[in-house]
């Protein structure tokens, strides 16, 4: 007598499901184009301030050896008997003012209003020099008044000097060629003319035997440049009549900077980059209007090949779901059941999509409510995929019941 086990049961079929959420690799294929722009931006603002610092490392600065850097000027100074002290803040600037001092502000565009209006008050009347390298028109305007900046810069480096002013006859051609300057103070002396505006002023001040000089380049002071045409010779004049030269160099960790509030984000930004903004939304602009042109009305050709309605339903709702176009395929969806369902309860096609002509009829041939209908016939897009899948379902069922007979 043989036994046998029992057989194990079968499992239970199972159906599969289908997933609605986006998978892992359409995420990247639809955001990969965002990251790569953005990595490529990033990757082209850090190579411009690596440029950027490296050629602006050590300018103008007395202590840096650097080509743009200012030691050697300070240490022949320093052979003369005049001593060079750097400051990096407005309130040490104001302090060291006095007549036996020059005060050199090596980037007056960096000074806010607030600034520029406090150094002014305080060396306007203190009997020393004040030396401007290159002041544009934010500055040159509050710092040395009565002075404005020529819109147009010099095209010429080395010029001739052109006046009186016994330093700059003494140097002879030097490399002032710069910013230009006009200014209506009457005993001003205006040297290093290119094209009828000085490049070079020397303002006396109102009281005393203080002046203002208004330099347009700051070749003068660079350690590559001092060794031509009279560089040397008009530096040393400028910066060495009094026995001792403060050297202001603007710093970001200055707190003055930022009282008062007195300049925008837009001011801080450098003229290049809105220049640069400006150009790529021109350029934008251009190129939906390209893209836009009409070429002509559709011609319908013929396919080359006959391709089967399944695939084209699953490719229109591939793209559809590739899209989000929940809406589009729900109106698809309904549209056609709607003009499936007209001819069954007795509607003409051309109302089949009038929810007041269809609504009765489907009410009187199901015996039911109109307001469950227009729901699911006229009523809003599904809110995601899963109930999308649901009104097709429904849809489906709708169209069963009214053709059973």
């Amino acid at each position: 007598m043989s036994s046998h086990a029992p057989a194990p049961e079968a499992p239970e079929a199972t159906s599969p499901s289908t997933s609605v959420s986006p998978t892992t690799r359409q995420v990247w294929t639809r955001s990969r184009g965002v990251l790569l722009a953005l990595v490529a931006l990033l990757a082209a603002a850090v190579a411009i301030a690596v440029v950027r610092s490296g050629a602006q490392h050590g300018s103008l600065d007395p202590r840096s050896a650097d080509p743009a850097g200012s030691r050697a000027v300070a240490e022949l100074l320093a052979d003369r008997g005049v001593s060079t002290r750097v400051v990096t803040t407005s309130a040490e600037a104001s302090t060291a003012a006095g007549p036996d001092t020059t005060l050199l502000i090596a980037r007056p565009d960096l000074l806010t209003d607030r600034q520029q209006t406090g150094l002014h008050s305080v060396f306007k009347d203190s009997g020393g020099r004040t030396v401007l390298v290159a002041p544009g028109t934010p500055s040159v305007g509050t710092l040395a008044p009565g002075v404005e900046a020529a819109p147009a810069p010099s095209y010429d480096s080395a010029l001739a000097p052109d006046c009186t002013l016994p330093a700059a006859r003494r140097a002879s051609t030097a490399d002032t060629g710069g910013l230009r300057y006009s200014t209506d103070a009457p005993d001003a002396d205006s040297c290093y003319p290119s094209d009828g505006l000085p490049t070079l002023l020397r303002i006396p001040a109102a009281e005393g035997d203080g002046d203002t000089v208004v330099l347009g380049a700051p070749d003068i002071l660079q350690n590559d440049r001092l060794d031509e045409q009279g560089n040397a010779s008009l530096a040393l004049q400028l910066l060495g009549s009094r026995p001792h030269l403060v050297w202001y160099l603007p710093s970001l960790s200055d707190d003055s900077a930022t009282d008062g509030g007195d300049q925008s984000f837009l001011d801080l930004v450098p003229s290049g980059w809105l220049w640069g903004t400006l150009q790529l939304f021109v350029a934008a602009v251009l190129a939906a209007l390209w893209r836009a042109r009409r070429l002509g009305p559709l011609v319908p050709e013929r396919l080359p090949v006959a391709i089967r309605a399944s695939e084209t339903v699953e490719g229109r709702a591939r793209l559809y779901r590739k899209s989000n176009a929940r809406d589009r395929a729900a109106g698809a969806l309904r549209s056609t059941t709607r003009t499936r369902l007209a001819p069954l309860v007795g509607v003409s096609p051309a109302q089949a999509h009038a929810p007041e002509v269809l609504l009765p009829a489907l009410s009187a041939r199901l015996h039911r409510e109109g307001q469950p209908l227009q729901a699911l016939l006229f009523g809003p897009p599904p809110h995601d995929d899963a109930a999308l899948i649901a009104l097709a379902d429904q849809l489906d069922a709708l169209e069963r019941e009214v053709r059973r007979p």
